[in-house]
């Protein structure tokens, strides 16, 4: 990775400011929140008055523009006013192009919401976590990891919590057609089964936040030990993008009462099918023999 100094633009700038908003730099954290939080009067208002609402300075929003990569702040509010435009229109498009549905559909669950509104807030939230990481997922970093994989004497997934559905799927999909897979969701297993990986494997680690300390101890380890790693984020910034030979990123929203447990869910595991089917391309004969007798192996076990 880039050093602070020399690193490019963020490709998508709500995710790299939804990043800076959980920085250990308060004055950042503060001046991107109210980014985020206030678009609108942002992209209009001057630096000072920026400052003054965000409490904080027009030396720390310039800082935050140049952290992000950006020359100045000027810079990244034109690359903010883009963006936001985009994610706008994607919203709008979903919801049938009502922008007053799609704005309701986007706020955050709220618990007096009916269930009808529940129900259409996280349909919501899903197909556009969906469609949000298609543009956000890197084809180079893509192919890259499709290239491992395909040369991998083993891949290793590991993932907590609600990662852990994504790690246990990429496991299952990867061995349902020949191939060495084996996923870990918990550290006492993951730390020592990563130590023991070497050249010619691939770690997978996957963490919505990208600092999950089981993940990241479990990809140094297994790095230490001579493995690739592939990290699977929604992150671009963090601990794990940075650790990792290879980053995928996801691209997904929570508010307080969906967090760690909707849409970053579907969002890994559309990237979890995007690795599969792209690793399944390359080996189609076996992919479909040994999909067959999968198959066939556990058929009996249906009425």
């Amino acid at each position: 990775m880039t050093s602070e100094g020399s690193q490019r633009p963020p490709a998508r700038v709500l995710d790299a400011l939804e990043d800076a908003a959980t920085s250990e730099s308060r004055t950042l954290a503060r001046a991107s929140r109210y980014l985020l939080d206030h678009p609108d009067e942002a992209l209009t208002q001057p630096i000072a008055e920026i400052a003054a609402a965000s409490r904080t300075s027009p030396a720390s929003i310039v800082r935050l523009a140049t952290s992000l990569g950006f020359s100045g702040f000027r810079e990244l509010r034109a690359a903010f006013r883009e963006d936001l435009a985009f994610s706008r229109g994607r919203a709008t498009t979903i919801a049938g192009g009502d922008e007053h549905a799609a704005s309701a559909l986007a706020a955050d669950i709220d618990p007096q919401d009916s269930l009808e509104a529940v129900v259409k807030k996280v349909a919501f939230a899903d197909s556009r976590a969906v469609a949000d990481t298609a543009d956000a997922v890197s084809i180079s970093e893509l192919e890259r990891a499709r290239t491992l994989c395909t040369k991998a004497r083993q891949v290793v997934t590991f993932g907590v919590g609600a990662s852990a559905f994504a790690a246990m799927d990429l496991e299952q999909k990867l061995a349902r057609i020949g191939m060495r897979a084996t996923s870990y969701v918990d550290a006492h297993q993951a730390l020592p089964a990563a130590s023991l990986m070497g050249d010619g494997d691939v770690a997978v680690g996957i963490s919505h936040s990208g600092e999950t300390l089981d993940i990241l101890d479990s990809l140094a380890i297994a790095q230490d030990a001579g493995a690739a790693t592939i990290a699977m984020t929604n992150a671009p910034s963090s601990e794990i993008a940075r650790l990792a030979d290879i980053t995928l990123l996801t691209h997904a929203h929570e508010s307080e009462l969906r967090s760690g447990a909707t849409a970053s869910r579907i969002a890994q595991l559309t990237v979890v099918d995007f690795l599969f089917i792209a690793i399944a391309q390359t080996r189609m004969d076996e992919a479909h023999e040994a999909l067959a007798r999968t198959y066939s192996a556990v058929s009996a076990r249906r009425r």
